[in-house]
């Protein structure tokens, strides 16, 4: 079995994402505290989840999404109010990662939101999630893709 950083189950990481689309989804829609979507999800589902990963994603993303949003903002073809929640919930989700996951690789970041817009997007949401993803990694993940600063 492929580890995560700090010995956690490469499983319980991509768990954590998939419930992160959800409950990040679940605080854009409701506006409830972060703290009480992630109480219920850590009620609803097991052990073999990243919570210390699911926790510092929904904590960092509702403190700090206008901050996430004015990073891919500029990239987007359209108004950032006109995109889908889902696509919302994903690039929020996918800059926090690049910005500060550094320890997972960028591809792996990339392609962990491709494919959870594949899932829940809409039907070509994943190509435009993917679009996104990859030129918030030339901004966010310079030194990684061996780019000028």
């Amino acid at each position: 079995m492929s580890k995560a950083s700090g010995n956690i189950p490469i499983s319980h990481r991509k768990r954590a994402r998939d419930l992160l689309v959800q409950a990040i989804y679940q605080w854009q829609m409701s506006g409830y505290p972060p703290e009480q979507i992630e109480a219920e999800y850590r009620a609803d589902n097991g052990k073999k989840v990243d919570w210390e990963f699911f926790s510092q994603a929904i904590t960092t993303v509702a403190a700090e999404a206008a901050k996430l949003d004015a990073i891919y903002e500029p990239m987007l073809d359209r108004e950032l109010r006109h995109l889908d929640p889902i696509e919302t919930a994903i690039l929020r989700l996918g800059m926090f990662e690049l910005g500060k996951r550094i320890d997972v690789p960028y591809k792996v970041v990339i392609n962990e939101y491709v494919e959870l817009a594949k899932k829940y997007g809409a039907a070509e949401s994943h190509k435009y999630i993917n679009g996104i993803l990859d030129k918030a990694a030339r901004f966010l993940r310079k030194v990684e893709l061996r780019l000028p600063a």
